[in-house]
């Protein structure tokens, strides 16, 4: 699950990250009466679990809270890259001396922990890992050992960063281990003006699976807002994992959906998720999932790919046209069905023939189909 930043913010106090005060709104008035107790000069800031908030106008210095009353305004109701701004942060001004990256994550390469810094903050740091690689260090973290002021050091050390964000790097990194996190992000880092090592920005990913240890974690999942759709799967049983193209993808099994997302993107197509229906296809199954992937935007076509098994085809496809019985199919959906009773199964969606479904018999082709009809 990602955080919002003034998620991640509150994460960071409660382990010592030092941050600065910050207040959370949902109005324009709201924001004025809140710049206020921050002293008028703040920084107002689009929340929204996506990156490129400044180049789409949703971060704006303010030096009055009449002017954060109005960027406010201005930044509320935006649409950055799909996600709707429904609240703004505002925090205090930094004068800022230097800037630094720094995160902790999961490197699925090695199967390890892995650090990564560079004295090159407050940039794009894929731009900077891209044409100047040798400005971000990597650093491997041993688990058992984990990052202490002596690993913070050789990581500041290996960045150009100076000594004094040793104590925010060992910060950080409870945060990533106290909390289950996948990532956490920090950019920038800052040295203000007068010495203080502070985190200006925030980003955390939990690790789902650690939930039953976190029941606070659940507070974070805010309905409505962004990673609702994976909130709504999670209600309903499905592993679901939203992505960034336009083919939704259901598939029975884990193998068989990342197989399914391969070939579609060797069709050209980019799939818009992962949702895995397990080893039930039920119509309640079929339409929840349905369901869950109509509710993304993003969607432009739907591709079904399932292999019989324990759960027969012709299961399946009743399981599929009962769906849509219960959910209005508005963008077409693409199916393959293979394995046990596939040929019962096709003959089930022939007969039934739907405007908005096509049947395939090939994996390849209906990825290919399905990839077409969403450029299309």
């Amino acid at each position: 699950m990602d955080l919002f930043e003034y998620q991640a913010r509150e994460l960071f106090r409660r382990h010592g990250v030092p941050v600065l005060d910050a207040a959370v709104v949902t109005d324009a008035p709201a924001a004025f009466a809140a710049a206020e107790l921050l002293g008028g000069r703040v920084v107002v800031k689009a929340q929204v679990k996506t990156g490129g908030r400044g180049k789409a106008g949703g971060v704006k210095l303010a030096g009055t809270a009449q002017e954060a009353q109005e960027r406010a305004r201005d930044i509320l109701g935006m649409d950055i890259k799909g996600h709707p701004v429904r609240t703004v942060m505002l925090t205090q001004q930094a004068e800022i001396a230097e800037e630094f990256y720094v995160s902790y994550l999961l490197d699925r390469a090695s199967g390890g922990w892995l650090a990564m810094a560079s004295a090159e903050g407050g940039m794009d740091i894929e731009e900077v890992a891209a044409t100047r690689p040798g400005a971000l260090a990597r650093i491997p973290v041993d688990p058992a050992e984990g990052v202490t002021a002596a690993k913070a050091a050789e990581i500041a050390g290996a960045a150009g960063l100076p000594p004094e964000t040793v104590p925010a790097l060992v910060a950080l990194w409870e945060v990533f281990t106290a909390e289950d996190a996948l990532l956490v992000e920090v950019n920038p880092l800052v040295r203000t003006r007068d010495g203080a090592v502070v985190a200006l920005d925030g980003k955390v990913t939990l690790d789902d699976n650690a939930r039953f240890r976190h029941p606070d974690h659940a507070a974070y999942d805010i309905p409505g807002e962004g990673g609702s759709l994976e909130s709504a799967a999670r209600a309903k049983g499905l592993n679901y994992v939203k992505l960034d193209g336009s083919v939704g993808v259901i598939g029975n099994g884990a193998g068989l959906v990342m197989s399914t997302l391969d070939v579609v993107a060797r069709h050209g197509g980019a799939p818009a998720d992962f949702l895995d229906i397990g080893g039930g296809a039920s119509a309640q199954v079929m339409a929840d999932g349905l369901g869950v992937i109509l509710d993304d935007p993003d969607v432009r076509s739907v591709f079904v790919n399932v292999f019989g098994g324990i759960t027969a085809c012709d299961a399946v496809a009743t399981g599929i046209v009962r769906a849509l019985e219960r959910v209005e199919l508005t963008r077409p959906l693409v199916v393959r069905l293979d394995g046990n009773s596939a040929e019962e199964g096709r003959a089930i969606l022939d007969a039934a023939a739907h405007p908005y479904v096509t049947r395939l018999d090939t994996m390849d082709g209906a990825a290919g189909r399905a990839a077409e009809l969403a450029r299309s």
